[in-house]
Parts: structure tokens; sequence; C-alpha cells
């Protein structure tokens, strides 16, 4: 009996990852490159984290400029947050759309951010190879934080800071 409440259990679990779920607002804060404050129509605010990117950190170079670059595309405009879990700082993680644009994607276009290939596995499939691609695309155009010859990686930056 014990093993079929887990088996349900795991079963509910499994099929609620496969569907993403939506929120939609307006962006009322931009804190980096890559973490924005939503606000729903019930005026409950949002901290959502990006899904896919790790952009520069406030203190590194390209920082303020992604920081920048994601206030452009999302400051005071509606956003759909496609996200299925939260990371562990309690942000919800997200693929952010702003007119069917994918802002995180826009992100390494510009080469205002990496793809955070440690947490790929949190992307779908194709995400993940178009993500991959374009940043590849971003350091041969030289665009962005790409201009230096070799970016230091904000979890690499961190983990210095320790």
């Amino acid at each position: 009996m014990r093993t079929h409440k887990l088996f349900a259990i795991l079963l509910i679990l499994f099929s609620c990852t496969l569907h993403a779920a939506t929120l939609q607002g307006k962006v009322v804060g931009v804190a980096d490159g890559d973490t924005i404050t939503v606000l729903d129509a019930t005026n409950t605010q949002h901290k959502i984290r990006l899904q896919g990117i790790d952009a520069p950190e406030k203190a590194q170079p390209y920082g303020k400029k992604s920081k920048q670059s994601l206030s452009q595309m999302v400051q005071s405009k509606q956003v759909t947050v496609e996200y299925q879990k939260k990371d562990k700082y309690g942000r919800t993680l997200g693929k952010v759309l702003h007119n069917g644009t994918d802002v995180c994607l826009e992100q390494i276009k510009l080469g205002m951010a990496w793809h955070y290939k440690q947490y790929a596995s949190d992307q779908p499939k194709e995400d993940r190879a178009l993500y991959d691609q374009t940043e590849q695309d971003a350091r041969a155009k030289k665009a962005g934080l790409w201009i230096d010859k070799a970016p230091t990686p904000p979890w690499e930056f961190r983990r210095q800071k320790k």
C-alpha cells in the first residue's frame, strides 16, 4: 500500500514538471542583468530569475551594461514568465517573454549574459541548444562582454569573492 502512495505522489510531481506555469505582469524592478521583479494583476510582486542565463555581477565588467540592457527591454513593460520552479533563493526561475521575444535569449545575443550551462537541464531541450548556439555566435561577433579576450564568468567571480 505504501509503495502505491509513493508512486502516486511521484507521478503527480513528475506530471507537474512537464507543464510550465505562466505568470503575467508589469516589470517594476530590474535588480541586475538576470533578475527582475514583476507585479501581477493582484498586485503581488514576484522576484524572477531569468532561466538559462547568468549575467555579470554588478561589480564585474559589463555588470552595469547588462542591467541597463535588461532594463531597456522590460522595465515598466508587460511580460509573460513561463516557469516550473523556484531557485534556492526563493526566486521564480523562468523564461521571460515580452511581445513574444525571449528576453533571456536576447541578453545572450547582445553579449550581456552567458548561457548558464550548469543549470541547462532546467531548460527545454530546444532552448538549451538555441541558447548555446546563440552564445557561440555572440562570442564570434565579439558582442558585449565578448569583446574582452577572457571575461570572467559570474559563477567564478562569485566563488572568488567568498
